[in-house]
């Protein structure tokens, strides 16, 4: 990882998961899992935390959207896509609301909390 990227990260408000991201952390992970386990295992997370509350779910299109309830105003949209059957990708996109546009990292910590929850309920499949 270089070395501007990682002051960039920092410095930004904004963060997104794709499969060929700089960040390790930020790669799309794949679940051996059908879309609605995956979608239902983000929604858990999402519903047993004090910090988010679910505003949006669409099964049809495969998202579910959080924001913060305390805090830092932050919107949380998840993005679930079954690639083949039980073979289904799960990307983040997270802004973090500040009046200066910097987060110091925050949005990038949410995706990967967020990661580590369905990655203890659900297998992942390594690509």
């Amino acid at each position: 990882m270089s070395m501007g990227y990682k002051i960039k990260r920092f410095f930004n408000n904004h963060s997104e998961t794709s499969d060929n991201h700089i960040d390790k952390s930020l790669k799309t992970r794949y679940y051996k899992a059908s879309k609605n386990t995956v979608i239902q295992t983000v929604e858990d997370y999402f519903n047993s935390s004090p910090d988010f509350s679910i505003h949006a779910r669409s099964d049809q299109h495969g998202e579910i959207g959080a924001t913060s309830k305390r805090g830092k105003k932050v919107l949380v949209i998840a993005t679930v896509v079954m690639v083949r059957p039980y073979h289904t990708a799960l990307d983040f996109s997270v802004t973090t609301e500040t009046p200066v546009h910097i987060d110091f990292g925050h949005s990038n910590k949410i995706i990967r909390r967020v990661y580590q929850h369905v990655n203890e309920q659900l297998p992942e499949i390594e690509m």
